[in-house]
């Protein structure tokens, strides 16, 4: 009995509940757990990534520090020319020879002459004998007008001073016979009187009908236009049919003479005291006319004249060269870049003008001594050009630097290279005038 009443007296089913709600619960412990383990894993392996990149960075900063702060290596296996290392410097000579002395100024190409023709009739344009842009002479057909009105006028003009020439001559033919008369008391002197003065009253008349004649003449002349000088005709104004009337404003063609032809240009007033040395010895100076660019030489020419008086506006003078202009490089009103050769120097010492530096107001070059260092030497600059430089204050046969100027100083170690084949350095102007430039 009492074995009996020890027993479990539960339901079955509140057992399995039981024994499930344990079982859910042993269950669900266990997934907790694992999703914390879990977390602790991908935590751990996201510092550890972290500290990944962070050494990375590191490393690159420290190699970037270490290539940047380290001579190159390469540069120091090639015998220091490095920034470290001498400097690397291209050089030349000085020279003994001519140099000229130029003024150079802007100028525009002048025509000698420029003839605007106009109609000085009334007619109609018969024919018109040029083309445009032709080339004509002096004396050549231009331009017919209707002559057959003045035509005309000059026979009737011939034929008033015809008849009243023949009354002139009757008048005379009557006078000598009233002075024979006379002579044998034959008429009073009135008479001879009268008809002497009746004579000068017909010659004054055959006197007014020549110039009507000469008149009407010329007249017919402007009916025939031609060119009164040598030169190229421009457009074509007028056409046959037209009619152009006496005193309009209407062109009927403008001819403008191109060989010789002038270029007039502007000289600062300091440097007409040297090129007024040259005219008073009465030398022709040369003029050399460059294009706009003032690359290629267009033509050369000689120094004709000089303004009387300076532009107070702009402190310079005119001044007139004249130029052949055989081929025609030289157009009217064309820019142009004018060099006035004024002198030459004879024997000077010349270096590249590379060489030649400058320190505010002082010139200088570098000279390069036998045990591969520099010196500065002071020297003054006389006239230059694109390649070479006039100097005073150094010798000829010495040798100065042309390029590296950066890292030169008095006393610096350099070392010379050779410039690459096919370099000429600046550019120099084409032409004969290329041999000097303005004086400082």
């Amino acid at each position: 009995m009492a074995q009996e009443d020890s027993r479990d007296t539960r339901p079955q089913g509140a057992d399995l509940g039981q024994a499930h709600e344990g079982n859910s619960g042993s269950a669900g412990s266990t997934f907790e757990g694992r999703h914390a383990a879990t977390e602790v894993v991908v935590e751990k392996k996201s510092r550890a990534g972290l500290w990944v990149v962070l050494i990375v960075v590191a490393l690159l900063a420290a190699g970037l520090v270490y290539y940047f702060t380290t001579p190159n290596s390469q540069s120091a296996g090639s015998g220091g020319r490095g920034q470290n290392g001498p400097a690397a410097i291209t050089v030349g000579k000085s020279t003994t020879g001519n140099i000229d002395v130029y003024v150079d100024a802007l100028g525009t190409v002048t025509p000698v002459a420029t003839v605007t023709l106009y109609s000085q009739i009334t007619g109609v344009v018969m024919a018109v004998h040029y083309h445009e842009g032709q080339m004509v002479r002096k004396g050549e057909a231009l331009v017919d007008i209707d002559s057959r009105p003045y035509r005309a006028t000059l026979t009737q003009a011939e034929g008033v001073l015809l008849h009243d020439q023949g009354v002139l001559d009757q008048a005379k033919m009557d006078l000598t016979r009233y002075q024979a008369a006379y002579a044998r008391n034959a008429i009073a002197k009135q008479q001879v009187d009268d008809q002497e003065k009746a004579v000068i009253q017909d010659e004054g008349s055959v006197k007014s009908d020549q110039g009507t004649v000469d008149y009407d003449k010329v007249q017919l002349s402007y009916c025939h236009i031609v060119s009164p000088i040598n030169g190229r005709v421009g457009l074509r104004l007028v056409d046959p049919g037209n009619t152009v009337f006496s005193g309009s404003s209407s062109t009927l063609v403008v001819i403008t003479q191109l060989q010789p032809i002038t270029v007039v240009f502007n000289i600062s007033e300091d440097n007409l005291p040297q090129v007024q040395a040259q005219l008073k010895g009465k030398q022709a100076l040369d003029v050399f006319a460059y294009d706009r660019a003032d690359e290629t030489m267009l033509e050369a020419g000689k120094l004709t004249s000089l303004d009387n008086q300076i532009d107070t506006t702009t402190g310079t003078v005119k001044f007139r060269a004249s130029f052949p202009n055989k081929d025609i490089p030289l157009f009217p009103n064309q820019f142009v870049n004018a060099r006035l050769r004024v002198r030459t120097l004879v024997g000077a010492t010349l270096v590249p003008t590379a060489a030649v530096q400058h320190n505010g107001i002082a010139a200088f070059v570098y000279l390069v001594n036998p045990n591969n260092t520099v010196s500065v030497q002071p020297i003054t600059a006389m006239t230059s050009n694109d390649t070479m430089t006039a100097v005073d204050g150094l010798e000829t046969g010495v040798t100065v630097a042309t390029s590296g100027f950066d890292r030169l100083d008095n006393g610096a170690q350099v070392q010379v290279r050779e410039r690459p084949q096919g370099t000429k350095g600046t550019a120099t102007r084409m032409g004969p005038g290329s041999g000097g430039n303005k004086t400082p």
